[in-house]
C-alpha cells in the first residue's frame, strides 16, 4: 500500500477514544493534574514504540511529554508543538467537562480545543503510520509541552534542552485553516490623576473617569505605526479589560460625591512581526498626551506590566512560499478538495502561541494550524470530529513529504 493511501484507512474510533482519554484528565496549569497527564502521555509515547521522556523545568516544578519517533537518516526533521495544560472550567457547562463526551457532531471537554485536539492528532498521525510499518527518513519530534498559558515557559524550556528540528507545526487551534503570521502580546498599565472637587463644584476638577471613558474607545481603535504591510497592520489591536477609578490610588470608593481623580486601566496589545513593542508604547503615549491636552491638569502614565514566572510571547512569521507551508496546503487539499485559507487568518492571528518561540529564539520554519477555536474557551467547549479527524489526516501527509518514506 502506499503511505499516502493510509489516510483513507484511519481508525476514527481509536482516534477519538485517544483524545477522549486525554480530555478526562484534569490538567489545569500549574497543578497536579497538569503533571499526571505528562506522566500518562510518555507513557503512552513509549507504548506506541518512540522514544519518550518527562523534562522536567522550573527546578523540577513542572515537565514536558517530549518523544521522538527516530528515522533512518537523510531526511528532513519534523517537530510537532502544543500544550497539554489548560484553563479552568467556568460556568455554564452543560455537560461534564472531564466526560470525555462525543456525540455524532462534537467531542467535548475543557481544553479539548484548547489545545489537546491538536496534540491528539500529531500522536494519532504519528501511531497511525508506526502501526502501517511506515519508516521515514527523517526524525518526528512530539513536544507536548506545559507553561503556554504562562507565556509559553515549557516550549521555551525545551528549546533550551536542546529540542530543534528541520520544520515545525504548531497545533494551536486555527480550525484547520494556515496560520502563517500572528501577533506579540505585551501588557500594559495606565494611570490617570486628576484634580478632585466637591461634586458641587464638579466644573472645577479634571475627572479621572471621563478621561478614561474618552481615551478607552481611542485605545481600543488604535493600530500601530510602522506594519510592513497592510495584513500586517490587520493583526494590531489594543483592549482595555480592567477599570478602576474613585479616590487616590488607595480607591477610596465611599465617597461616591466627589469627583474621581484617579483610575487605572490594565489592557493588552497586539503588534505584527516587524513592529516593535517600543513603537507600540509610542503611539500609545501620544494618545496620552492628546488625552491631556483634552483634560488640562490631567496626569498620565503607561507602563508595562510583567508577571513573574511568565515569559513574553514573541511574533510569529513564516512566508506563504515555504515549504512546510506549500506541504500542508497541499495536505489539505487532497483531505478536503478545496485551497486552504491561509495568512494572518483572525481570530487566530491575535492569539500568541508557542510558534513564537520556536520561530524567535530557535530559529525555525513553522506553521500554526490545529483544529478546534471556533468554540474555544467557553461553556461547553467542544471541537468538531470532522476537524479533528481530518487534522489526523494532514498531519500524516505532512510527515511523510517532510520525513519522506524510507
Amino acid at each position: 500500500m502506499n503511505p499516502r493511501d493510509l489516510i483513507h484507512s484511519l481508525d476514527e474510533k481509536a482516534c477519538l477514544a485517544l483524545l477522549s482519554d486525554w480530555a478526562k484528565h484534569k490538567s489545569y496549569s500549574e497543578t497536579e493534574g497538569e503533571k499526571a497527564l505528562v506522566r500518562h502521555v510518555v507513557g503512552q509515547m513509549k507504548a506506541m514504540g518512540i522514544e519518550a521522556e518527562e523534562q522536567p523545568f522550573d527546578e523540577g516544578r513542572r515537565a514536558n511529554a517530549i518523544g521522538r519517533w527516530k528515522g533512518t537518516g537523510g531526511g528532513k526533521s519534523l517537530l510537532f508543538n502544543g500544550h497539554l495544560d489548560t484553563n479552568p472550567a467556568t460556568e455554564g457547562w452543560t455537560v461534564d467537562p472531564w466526560g470525555g463526551l462525543v456525540d455524532d457532531e462534537f467531542i467535548y471537554g475543557i481544553g479539548v480545543s484548547n489545545m489537546k485536539a491538536g496534540d491528539a492528532a500529531s500522536y494519532c498521525a504519528v501511531k497511525t503510520l508506526l502501526d502501517a510499518g511506515v519508516k521515514l527518513k527523517g526524525d518526528v519530534i512530539l513536544t507536548y509541552v506545559v507553561g503556554e498559558l504562562q507565556g509559553g515557559v515549557g516550549t521555551v524550556a525545551a528549546i533550551r534542552n536542546g529540542i530543534r528540528a528541520d520544520y515545525f507545526v504548531n497545533s494551536e487551534p486555527t480550525d484547520v485553516q494556515a496560520v502563517t503570521m500572528h501577533a506579540c502580546a505585551f501588557s500594559f498599565v495606565i494611570e490617570l490623576t486628576g484634580n478632585t472637587r466637591h461634586l458641587s463644584k464638579r466644573e472645577q476638577a479634571v475627572d479621572a473617569i471621563m478621561a478614561a471613558c474618552d481615551l478607552i474607545p481611542r485605545l481600543n481603535a488604535m493600530t500601530f505605526s510602522g506594519a510592513p504591510s497592510p495584513e500586517h497592520e490587520s493583526i494590531n489591536r489594543v483592549h482595555v479589560g480592567v477599570v478602576h477609578g474613585a479616590l487616590g490610588k488607595e480607591l477610596h470608593e465611599w465617597r461616591a460625591p466627589q469627583v474621581a481623580d484617579y483610575c487605572k486601566l490594565k489592557g493588552s496589545g497586539r503588534y505584527a512581526p516587524g513592529q516593535t513593542q517600543e513603537g507600540a508604547l509610542g503611539d500609545m503615549q501620544r494618545e496620552l498626551t492628546a488625552l491631556e491636552q483634552r483634560f488640562p491638569g490631567l496626569k498620565t502614565s503607561i507602563r508595562i506590566e510583567k508577571k513573574e514566572g511568565h515569559q513574553s510571547m514573541p511574533a510569529f512569521e513564516v512566508a506563504k512560499d515555504a515549504r512546510i507551508v506549500r506541504t500542508v496546503n497541499a495536505a489539505y487539499e487532497a483531505v478536503r478538495g478545496e485551497k486552504q485559507p491561509t495568512g494572518a487568518i483572525k481570530p487566530p492571528g491575535f492569539f500568541g502561541t508557542d510558534a513564537g518561540h520556536l520561530y524567535a529564539e530557535a530559529g525555525m520554519e513553522g506553521i500554526v494550524c490545529g483544529p478546534g477555536g471556533r468554540y474555544n474557551t467557553m461553556p461547553d467547549e467542544r471541537v468538531e470530529i470532522r476537524d479533528f479527524l481530518d487534522m489526523v489526516r494532514i498531519y500524516m501527509l505532512t510527515i511523510l513529504d517532510i520525513c519522506e518514506v524510507a
